[in-house]
């Protein structure tokens, strides 16, 4: 027996006083109306209706089972109407993962501008370099950067954007050392190296006119695993390094750092939001990775040229 169905057909014949206009309401035959009033009987052991040729009505355990169903049916519409607005309308608790450069930069202030428009949604951020555990953790979305094509996975993955990595340094280091205006001149001036699984140690890669260029790196002044903490040291005139755009970014748009070599380009990265199923997916989940994407899109597109 469907014990939901039951009681919406009882509930509707007990209103009606009617198994035939119940019947009629809910799209069934009169027969199967009586037979799944007389199944919920059986199965609660209590007579709910009295039934004679002209009429129909309630027993006083009918009466009251009838108070308490329609507070039960009540709660599962309201519930099922909940769980299918989710589909539609952003709400509730989303809960995020981002790496700490990118959640800095970028996730937090496109989040103040998503919040205003969705208000019924409330966000809880974690910003660490740890990969997490999606489902064990209770994430509903966490951003991943990678160099590469992500590995096959359970979770689904879809691009926010894709950033290079570039030359920087200052304008007073650059006034002081000499702009070099081609890869072999960086052997003569102050290199420093973003130290990384991103990065190799001993080298630059890089991607321009010629193709792709490897320059050699003599032990520089200053290696660094931040990729903010390096762009401190260059605005501070220490020398010249690549920093992924993502770092680069605010700090060409100030000025206090200027790009080298501008035709040249370093390791790309890429950033994906990854999310447990296609299937059904969340409105908030939905809307925040698309308005993360326009919202880095717009950002990328102030890049100083």
């Amino acid at each position: 027996m469907d014990l939901l169905r039951s009681m919406r057909i009882f509930a509707r014949v007990a209103e009606a006083a009617s198994f035939t206009v119940a019947a009629q309401h809910m799209d069934i035959t009169t027969a199967q109306a009586s037979r799944a009033v007389t199944e919920l009987e059986t199965h609660l052991r209590t007579r709910l209706l009295n039934r004679t040729t002209r009429r129909v009505a309630l027993t006083d355990a009918g009466n009251r089972y009838l108070t308490r169903c329609k507070e039960v049916l009540e709660l599962v519409d309201l519930s099922e109407a909940e769980a299918s607005n989710a589909q539609v309308s952003p709400s509730g608790v989303l809960r995020m993962h981002a790496p700490i450069t990118f959640g800095q930069h970028y996730v937090v202030p496109a989040l103040t501008r998503y919040l205003e428009e969705h208000p019924q949604v409330r966000v809880e951020l974690t910003l660490s370099q740890q990969v997490p555990d999606m489902l064990d953790e209770g994430y509903d979305v966490f951003l991943q950067v990678s160099t590469s094509a992500l590995p096959d996975s359970a979770l689904v993955s879809t691009t926010i954007c894709s950033m290079p990595s570039v030359l920087c340094a200052s304008p007073g280091y650059l006034k002081r050392a000499g702009e070099p205006q081609r890869l072999e001149e960086l052997s003569n001036h102050a290199c420093l190296q973003l130290v990384t699984t991103f990065f190799p140690v001993d080298r630059w890669v890089f991607a321009g006119p010629r193709g792709e260029v490897e320059v050699e790196l003599e032990p520089g002044r200053l290696r660094v695993n931040s990729a903010d903490a390096l762009a401190v040291a260059l605005s501070n005139g220490l020398g010249i390094a690549p920093l992924p755009m993502l770092s680069a970014l605010p700090w060409l748009q100030s000025g206090a750092l200027v790009r080298v070599l501008p035709e040249w380009e370093l390791q790309t990265m890429t950033i994906y939001a990854m999310y447990a199923s296609r299937q059904y997916l969340d409105a908030k989940i939905r809307t925040w990775i698309a308005f993360l994407r326009e919202f880095v899109e717009g950002t990328l597109a102030y890049e100083p040229k």
